[in-house]
Formats: structure tokens, sequence, C-alpha cells
């Protein structure tokens, strides 16, 4: 009986996460999404660039600890704070009321709750169909992988001209739900070669100053399959932060070899690895258990190695999990999955109480694998709330977690963690009471700040 509540549940969310996504998205396609919202922002705010250094922002809506009816969370308290910010850093937080330093420039937040800055950790700048017309992926039923790739190397030839300029498209897009840190895998493969890598790093250096992205080398057609170990090691001299990779059994049919030659580069580069890993038949469990294998033979790669979605997860009896989230927290992998809905329910939670780092990111937005990216972290952080039951004040204010690489405006005792003077000055403004409401309601962003720099949206001008 349980089983099928569960099932139920999830298939019910499924289908409200697509309506909320494809609600997300309206709009957005043609690569209008930025200067439609943009424009709506502009009505409201009087400045949407900031070029002064050292400034003030005014009215700013902080959360300072949580309200209980004994243990239990009800609410959080809120007040209103200027953020002074002085090259690319916090350098002061005021309390409304006291005098605000003299002659520097003031901004006003018109109390818009501050969230710490987005990080989507896992992307495709480098392919997609977002900027252009609307186009549907092709059915998927009883298409494999190798079908997918197959259809995947007839269409990068028709990406690649626009690639550069749909990247910057998704890029804005991503600030705009306030996300100013990335990691973007990008193909390498024998039909782009190194382009996608060489248009993607001309997209990023237009952005150096309001985004920061790691690049994931992907050998989306397979590293031994496509026989693209040496441009693998081309991309890795390129300045790619991660070596990746791609379900060594189901697409290279040799899961040690396939392994071995991804973490070979990685050792050699002295890089870190990210790897697709879709498989959930035993293979993927056994390819988990091999890279935890790997890492502890290698010290030099603790810390340094990411699964991404790693869906063999799922198929773990509870005693098994708690051993392999051990095992991969005590060698520092981390675990990038996009919380999928429907018929896999990641371990997400057990995971994280076992101390191993989960991450979010958008995957696909708008491309041949999907249609329904909307590039907001925060509805990730609302998908997972839902997901893992997450409706009360205190568990909805910790789902916001998984978006922002762990920060929390408060910490587990309800003290203020974030922002603190000397943090780096990068956060969004939403509509929002505080960051419960903000995740239970995917609030609208109006700006979103990275290194003291507003990326997007506006702020008003104080008057003098």
């Amino acid at each position: 009986m349980h089983n099928a509540v569960s099932q139920s549940r999830r298939a019910f969310l499924s289908r409200t996460g697509q309506v909320t996504t494809a609600a997300a998205l309206a709009g957005l396609t043609g690569g209008i999404g930025r200067e439609a919202a943009a424009a709506d922002c502009a009505s409201e705010a009087d400045v949407t660039a900031i070029t002064e250094n050292h400034y003030l922002l005014t009215d700013v809506r902080l959360e300072d600890g949580f309200e209980r009816d004994g243990d239990i969370v009800t609410g959080t308290r809120t007040s209103l704070n200027t953020l002074e910010i002085k090259d690319g850093k916090i350098a002061a937080l005021h309390a409304a009321g006291p005098t605000l330093p003299a002659g520097v420039p003031v901004y006003q937040a018109n109390g818009q709750l501050a969230l710490p800055k987005m990080r989507d950790m896992h992307i495709h700048l480098d392919k997609t169909f977002y900027g252009g017309p609307w186009k549907a992926p092709l059915p998927r039923q009883g298409k494999t992988i190798m079908d997918m790739i197959a259809l995947e190397e007839k269409l990068l030839p028709q990406l690649l001209p626009t690639s550069e300029q749909r990247a910057e498209g998704l890029i804005a897009l991503i600030q705009s739900k306030g996300s100013t840190v990335a990691r973007s895998h990008c193909n390498i493969d024998p039909v782009s070669g190194l382009k996608s890598l060489e248009h993607l790093k001309l997209a990023l250096e237009k952005h150096k100053d309001s985004f920061d992205c790691e690049i994931v080398a992907f050998p989306q057609h397979g590293l031994l399959h496509s026989k693209v170990d040496g441009l693998m090691r081309e991309a890795m001299q390129m300045g790619a932060a991660y070596v990746g990779g791609l379900d060594p059994t189901n697409v290279d049919s040799a899961m040690e070899k396939s392994l071995d030659a991804m973490f070979q580069i990685a050792i050699d580069s002295g890089k870190g690895v990210d790897i697709h890993l879709h498989e959930t038949s035993p293979a993927g469990v056994a390819a988990i258990n091999y890279m935890i294998d790997t890492v502890e033979k290698n010290p030099a790669l603790k810390d340094k190695v990411t699964i991404s979605h790693a869906f063999a997860l799922t198929t773990l009896s509870p005693e098994a999990l708690d051993e392999t989230a051990a095992r991969l927290a005590a060698n520092g992998m981390t675990i990038a999955s996009t919380v999928p809905i429907g018929g896999l329910m990641m371990p997400l939670p057990q995971l994280s109480k076992a101390g191993v780092f989960v991450m979010t990111g958008t995957d696909s937005v708008i491309d041949h694998w999907s249609p329904f990216g909307s590039g907001d972290m925060l509805e990730k952080a609302y998908l997972y709330a839902q997901l893992y039951r997450g409706s009360d004040e205190y568990h909805l204010s910790r789902s916001l977690a998984i978006s922002t690489g762990g920060i929390l405006p408060l910490d587990a005792d309800g003290k203020r963690a974030w922002p603190k003077a000397g943090d780096e000055a990068g956060f969004t403004l939403a509509s929002a009471s505080c960051s419960a409401e903000a995740v239970a309601r995917v609030s609208p962003r109006s700006a979103t700040f990275h290194k003291g720099r507003l990326v997007y949206g506006g702020v008003a001008k104080a008057s003098s």
C-alpha cells in the first residue's frame, strides 16, 4: 500500500513538475527571456547597471532567525538592512536606522529578499535549441542512448555555427534566475572536434566579469567508442577543469577499460572527473564501486570526483546505500543530480546525511534530449522540497541548500550564517518574505549580483 501511494505521488509530481517548468519557460524561447524580464524590471527600477566599486544597497531583506512554538519552527524573522559593497565584497552590514557612510552612492532593493547566489552545477551550454525557433525533441520511445548519439551526430553540424551565441543566451537566462556560477559539460566528439569547446570559451570570455564557469570535457559519444582520448587530452590543455565520461558499459562496452582511460587523463593532467552515469543495471552499481576503489587507490583523486546522475544508487538496499554513501563521503566524491521526477527516486537526503556533497543543475535547456529545462535552480529546490516532503517552514528553508552550494541564510539553529562582512557580494533579490516562501513559490527574482556587479535586472536609485 505504501509503495502504491509513493508511486502515485511521484506520478503526480511528474505531471505538476512539467506544468511548472513549462510555465517558467513561457515566452523564453527565441532568446527573448532576458530581454522581456529585464524590461519588466526596468519598468519598476531606475538602474540596470552599477558602475561604482563602492556603494550602498539599502532596504535589503535579510533573515534574522526562526520563530518557534516550542520545538517547532513556525516562521522566519527578517529585517531590512543596508549592504555596503566595496571591491566585489560585502564590506559591512548596516541595520536600518543608523547613519550610513557619507559620500557613497545609494541604491534601493525596496524590501526584496536577498538569497545566496545560485549555482547551476550540471548544464550543457554548448548545445541547445534555446535562442532559436521552438523545436520539440523527436520521440524517445524505443530509442537507446546509441540511437540518441547517432541523432546528435547529425544535429551538431547544424548547431555549431550559432553555438557561441546560444551559449551566451543560456548564460543570460540562468543569470536572470539568480545563477552566476556553473559547471558546463562541453562535447568533445569526432563530429565537432574541439569546436564546441572553442565556441564555449569565447562565450565565457565575454562574460568573465559576470559569470564563473568550470568546463567539463565531455565525450558524449563515448570515450572509447568515439576514440577521442587524444582530443580529450587537448581539451584539458585548453583549460577544461574536469575530465568527463559516459556510461562505460552501455556506451563503451568495457566498464573498467573506459573508467581507467578517463581516470588516467585526469591523473596525467592533474584535473578532476565528472562522469555522466545513467546506468541502473548492476553494471551501474559496479561502475560506482569501481570508481570509489580507484579514488581510494589514487589519493590525488580525492575530493576531485563527481558522479552526475548516478541513477544506480536508486537500486541499492538501505544497507548497501549506507555503505556506499559512507565511502563516497570518505573520499570527497560528490553527486550532481537534476532532482529527477517520475519513476526514479534518488536518495539525496540519505546521501547528504552521510556527508556526501550533493549539488544540482539544469542539464538540458530546450535541446534534442529534453524541452523542460528552465535554467532555474530555485525550481530545483522547489522540486527537492516536494519530493522529500519538505513542506514546513524549516525544511523548505533547508531545501534551498541544494541550489546554493550548501550556503543558507540561517544555520540549523536559526542563527544568521549569510551574508556576513567579508563575503563575496554575490546574491539574488527575490519577491519573497523569507527563503521558505521563495522555495515554495519559486518567487520571481528582480536582480542578480556577481562580485558586486549588477548582472541582471535592476534596483532603484536613491533620491539625493
